[in-house]
């Protein structure tokens, strides 16, 4: 049996690397959120309701919450770069398979897969990225790998909506079906390989959920993520009686822009408030929002 060796910690960026992890969370934040963006079409092209259309992001939200554990364990003691691979995969199996189906209920289980593979790549995106370098660049490293989240919200989404008006519902989805062929190959070239944790090793779950403010973060990510996708899903039908309905690009384009903003000036107005060492606290802590603390623990 092969063993995997351990690549070493780079002292420099691994710009080319961290950004294919980055594009995995940019097609991840893109896969679960352009429904949003083209409600209408879905619902004409499948002739139900603007509500049922929703549904295929409360199916993508449930295929995350409910395999991102499960998931994790499972594959723990896989190697790091055949985890990747296999998520990326899933989206490109699930995103094909939305694409070319008419049937609601076909399209609804293929997105409950979809945001199971994304629950798979949360949970890994992190610390992968600090497995790339020395502790001092971990920071650095996270902050570049995670920039595909907000670019998929203040780009990407508006840009697939535009899209979808000019092309349909269905090439969208074949498109970011090609984002991921492109994908797999750029991991291939560019990410190394780690291994898992050995076989043995025990997931300590609630121990985990025990953690000083683990439980409080969980909470307000919960609690803001409920209420920023029940107005992210329906913005369309929501804009429709001020007239903006043909417009739905453009708002979603302000609303990520907005989006980017207040993450700037939050980081800015910690980094004026807190001085010194406590400075180094508060950019901690923005990282630690970032991703769940419960299944990056699970990945050690």
């Amino acid at each position: 049996m092969k063993t995997l060796t351990q690549p070493r910690e780079s002292h420099t960026l691994p710009v080319f690397a961290l950004l294919a992890l980055a594009m995995t969370g940019f097609i991840c934040i893109l896969t679960e959120t352009i429904p949003a963006g083209l409600l209408p079409q879905i619902s004409a092209g499948l002739n139900i309701a603007p509500s049922l259309s929703g549904q295929l992001v409360t199916a993508y939200a449930a295929g995350s919450l409910l395999a991102a554990i499960p998931l994790t364990l499972l594959t723990r003691s896989w190697p790091r770069r055949r985890v990747l691979l296999t998520t990326v995969g899933g989206f490109l199996i699930f995103n094909s398979l939305t694409a070319a189906s008419t049937q609601i209920m076909v399209i609804l289980v293929a997105r409950f897969f979809a945001g199971a593979c994304a629950g798979l790549a949360w949970s890994l995106l992190a610390g992968y990225a600090r497995r790339m370098v020395t502790p001092a660049l971990q920071g650095r490293a996270l902050a570049l790998a995670m920039v595909g989240t907000p670019l998929a919200l203040s780009l990407g989404v508006p840009a697939g909506t535009w899209m979808g008006a000019f092309l349909g519902w269905h090439l969208t989805f074949f498109v970011m079906s090609a984002l991921s062929v492109i994908l797999i190959g750029w991991i291939l070239l560019s990410v190394p390989d780690y291994p898992g944790q050995p076989a043995g090793a025990k997931a300590e779950t609630a121990r985990v959920l025990l953690l000083p403010g683990v439980r409080p973060v969980l909470g307000v990510v919960l609690t803001w993520m409920l209420a920023h996708n029940i107005l992210y899903t329906y913005i369309a039908p929501f804009i429709a009686p001020a007239g903006l309905a043909n417009d739905v690009d453009l708002v979603l384009l302000i609303f990520g822009l907005a989006a980017l903003s207040g993450i700037f000036i939050t980081g800015r107005r910690l980094i004026t408030i807190c001085g010194g060492r406590s400075c180094c606290h508060c950019r901690a802590l923005r990282r630690y929002l970032w991703f769940s603390p419960l299944t990056q623990a699970l990945h050690g």
